[in-house]
């Protein structure tokens, strides 16, 4: 097996079995600030951070995640970019996040249904918590911006936890620390946490989530990229 293909499996068997991985060097640094550019322009003209994908650069960002080398082996090809968040932690700019699994996702209209439950709204956004089987299906991919070394508040993961229902992490969280440009997958179902920022770093994160095109229960996503798409 060629190296490139060793390390294609590897990252598919540990995101399968932990629940997350890391991919290194997605972007280049003079990437992730010309995106932080576009951040910061496409913010002055939306009610928040939670509805870039609105926006025609960060669909174009979204397929070009979608389609990187080895993103691409665990990010469905059937799957959409369906919601990208901004987050920005420093210690001016500072909260911490209790263990907990992303249980939500972002709709465009109500849906009474037995299964849905939780309805909110988020920024002007909707959202209502969906059954384990469709977070299931989910891909989250957080793009890296800055370093987010150990005092900058980085996520904490319990390895393998989207496997059990447990609601505490149980031995061994791991820090997911990153350079700007690298890039964390993870799916919705794992237990995740983050402490307060005490370092220097603005610890800025692009949050996508990649999803199916359709959804169950007569639901729909309020923004889809189509080009993250392929049809064979």
């Amino acid at each position: 097996m060629d190296p490139l293909s060793d390390h294609k499996l590897q990252l598919s068997q540990q995101f399968h079995r932990d629940g997350f991985a890391t991919v290194s060097a997605v972007l280049a640094p003079h990437e992730c600030e010309a995106l932080a550019t576009q951040v910061r322009l496409s913010r002055r003209h939306s009610a928040g951070a939670r509805n870039l994908l609105s926006h025609p650069w960060c669909r174009a960002l979204a397929d070009t995640l979608a389609h990187h080398t080895l993103l691409a082996e665990v990010i469905p090809p059937t799957h959409a970019a369906v919601q990208c968040t901004y987050f920005e932690k420093s210690v001016d700019r500072n909260w911490l996040v209790p263990w907990h699994r992303d249980e939500s996702i972002a709709v465009a209209a109500r849906v009474d249904h037995a299964a849905l439950r939780g309805w909110s709204v988020k920024e002007g956004q909707l959202h209502v918590i969906v059954p384990p089987d469709l977070l299931g299906q989910l891909v989250a991919v957080r793009l890296h911006l800055d370093d987010c070394l150990a005092d900058d508040g980085p996520l904490r993961v319990a390895p393998g936890s989207h496997r059990h229902e447990h609601d505490a992490p149980g031995s061994g969280p791991v820090a997911c620390v990153a350079r700007r440009g690298d890039v964390l997958v993870l799916t919705p179902m794992l237990l995740h946490a983050s402490s307060k920022a005490t370092g220097r770093s603005a610890r800025r994160v692009l949050h996508f989530v990649y999803g199916p095109p359709s959804l169950p229960m007569g639901l729909q996503w309020p923004h889809r990229s189509e080009a993250a798409i392929v049809t064979e």
